[in-house]
């Protein structure tokens, strides 16, 4: 139940009643003084909800690329660690425990990238370059040099490539929004159109009774200001503002990698 009231209270909120109380002051006004007409609805659709419904699409596209590069980024550095486990013939713990560091550094650094202000971006994505440098200087010492073969240690830098890859194509989801002109477009007609429209709620009103008089102005301000406020929170998926956004949990990744322990040969003949 909570959980709910706060998901409503992330919809609506001090925009929605201040558009919803000035589109019902501006229907009072225009049944006061009798100011009627018959607006067509084509307008609203055309200049409201076709822009925030693209805009909403839009940003659940970024969304779910960033979790398909977040998912490239830690399955290629899990990659990397089983590779330091298994593919040495003598298994060295400190190597193992050297790589989870490095990978949960770097996760941790991508994360204080994307939850940060972007004018501090250029000092968090050294941090994070740092990391990566340090990781392929771990497939160069600790293991090129433990013996690994020369196309498994290319296979690890491939992986290591393809995890830049994703986190640049992550950033540049954090750089650039949706497009901004449509943005200010839509949040300019949401706040005004409302209040404009009043002498049309007046004249459908004349059929309703005083006690319904101001439900269309109501409606019509919480439906339009709170799509727009579902855009707004889908827009920068890092935020951690909103209930779908996308979080980046280093720890648990280091956890994960830990427990996955390899299972003995012994433990494998038996169940065969």
């Amino acid at each position: 139940m909570i959980r709910r009231l706060k998901t409503f209270a992330l919809i609506i909120n001090f925009k929605t009643l201040a558009i919803a109380g000035l589109a019902v002051a501006s229907t009072w006004a225009c049944r006061e003084y009798g100011i009627v007409a018959n607006f067509p609805l084509t307008l609203i659709a055309t200049a409201i909800v076709f822009p925030i419904v693209f805009s909403i699409n839009s940003a659940y596209k970024r969304r779910e690329a960033v979790l398909d590069d977040y998912a490239a980024l830690k399955a290629h550095g899990r990659a990397i660690y089983y590779a330091s486990r298994d593919w040495l013939e003598d298994t060295d713990v400190s190597k193992q425990e050297r790589c989870r560091n490095l990978l949960g550094e770097m996760l941790a650094s991508t994360r204080s990238l994307f939850v940060a202000k972007r004018d501090a971006m250029a000092t968090h994505e050294e941090r994070v370059y740092a990391c990566f440098s340090n990781l392929s200087q771990f497939i160069k010492t600790d293991l090129r040099e433990a013996g690994l073969a020369t196309g498994e240690v290319s296979r690890c830098n491939q992986y290591l490539s393809k995890m830049m890859f994703a986190f640049e194509q992550i950033k540049h989801i954090y750089q650039y929004r949706t497009p901004r002109t449509l943005r200010a477009f839509s949040d300019f007609f949401i706040s005004v159109l409302p209040i404009l429209y009043g002498p049309y709620f007046a004249y459908i009103a004349m059929d309703y009774p005083t006690t319904l008089l101001y439900v269309m102005p109501v409606l019509f301000s919480l439906i339009l200001v709170s799509l727009d406020n579902i855009q707004s929170h889908l827009e920068n998926p890092f935020d951690q503002i909103g209930q779908d956004d996308v979080l980046i949990n280093a720890e648990k990744f280091m956890e994960r990698l830990q427990a996955g322990c390899p299972v003995a040969p012994s433990n494998v003949a038996m169940r065969q």
